[in-house]
């Protein structure tokens, strides 16, 4: 079982992070903030598959403003992702967004700095500090001596003194790079040094294939070492793959029981059914399935129902037709073109 590191709890709007609860889902919105209902109907999408926190970029005024309609309908809590102008993350604290994403450093003098963090801590807002391998401080970037993930530290300590010298500690902090192992190395080094909560995330890391691989990789690895409180797989995709993804590696861990835990078999000669096809349809046929279940789809009655006796429920494949079994004993033999109906008739009533 993986010993979690313990943090500062915080909360965005009804979600708590850190501490004893549990690791929460979030993503982005890659609509125009400004087009209002076009971003709440992607973040009911993303609800809808389990996301639990979404953030929101803000690139100007009117997208500040768009914050105060989005809020009044959106069923999850709002991020704003705002870079330099202190005005916008003053507007979208007035206009009732739930957290702030910036690096107080980048948003100018001291004096609107402390602007920003005195309206945040009235308002019970946090902020997460996000540092990117690819915008570091200048000083940071020619520095010779420090690794890449020693710079990223070095950049969040910065930024964490700022708003800690303005007694303000309602925050997380993200380190991310497109490189598995910088990565990894800057979470480790930062969470020896603060208990603040941390976000976790591999950025840019690449396409729906490749994304999911890397993110599994090092987002997993922190994981497994009790690192990390809130997580978003950064893919160059729909946003709700990101929600499906950082679901799947929380329950390969064991730290999330949310949804449908996916068993199948990699085929082999023994399958006498279309196999693949009809793992990916049982797949996505409860992709937005939210009760915790364990469903298999298995190539042959051979080792199928054995091998997946831990399954709530699943398909043993054989020769025009397949087997449905409960906890390993086979209830039902149904032709193969009615399997997928037939399973998912089986399986929703059990779950009423």
């Amino acid at each position: 079982m993986i010993k979690r590191r313990k943090t500062k709890q915080i909360q965005i709007g009804n979600v708590k992070i850190g501490g004893d609860a549990p690791i929460s889902v979030q993503s982005m919105c890659n609509t125009d903030t400004r087009d209002t209902q076009k971003t709440l109907s992607q973040i009911k999408s993303l609800a809808e598959a389990g996301c639990e926190i979404v953030r929101l970029a803000v690139l100007n005024k009117d997208a500040a403003e768009a914050i105060k309609e989005i809020k009044k309908h959106s069923p999850l809590p709002l991020v704003a992702d705002i870079h330099f102008d202190y005005r916008l993350a003053i507007q979208c604290i007035e206009n009732g967004i739930d957290a702030l994403r910036l690096n107080p450093g980048n948003i100018g003098k001291e004096e609107n700095v402390k602007k920003v963090v005195t309206l945040a801590k009235t308002n019970k807002i946090p902020i997460r500090i996000g540092i990117n391998a690819g915008s570091l401080q200048k000083d940071l970037e020619l520095n010779t001596e420090m690794s890449l993930a020693e710079k990223m530290v070095e950049s969040a300590m910065r930024h964490i003194e700022i708003l800690e010298n303005n007694d303000f500690d309602m925050m997380k902090v993200s380190l991310k790079s497109s490189s598995v192992l910088t990565t990894i190395e800057a979470y480790r080094l930062i969470s020896q040094k603060v208990d603040y909560p941390l976000h976790l995330g591999v950025t840019e890391a690449g396409t729906l294939k490749s994304g999911i691989i890397k993110s599994g990789v090092g987002i997993g690895t922190m994981l497994a070492e009790g690192i990390g409180d809130t997580v978003r797989v950064s893919l160059t995709e729909d946003p709700i793959e990101e929600v499906h993804a950082a679901f799947e590696i929380l329950k390969s861990l064991e730290l999330r029981q949310k949804g449908v835990n996916f068993i199948s078999c990699p085929t082999c000669g023994r399958t006498q059914i279309d196999l693949i096809s009809l793992a990916k349809k049982v797949e996505e046929r409860f992709k937005n399935y939210n009760k915790p279940i364990t469903l298999a789809v298995m190539g042959c009655p051979v080792n199928g129902p054995g091998e997946a006796k831990h399954a709530d429920f699943g398909i043993a494949g054989a020769i025009g037709e397949g087997y449905i079994f409960q906890k390993g004993e086979i209830i039902k033999k149904v032709p193969e073109d009615k399997l997928l109906e037939e399973f998912e008739k089986i399986v929703k009533e059990y779950a009423k």
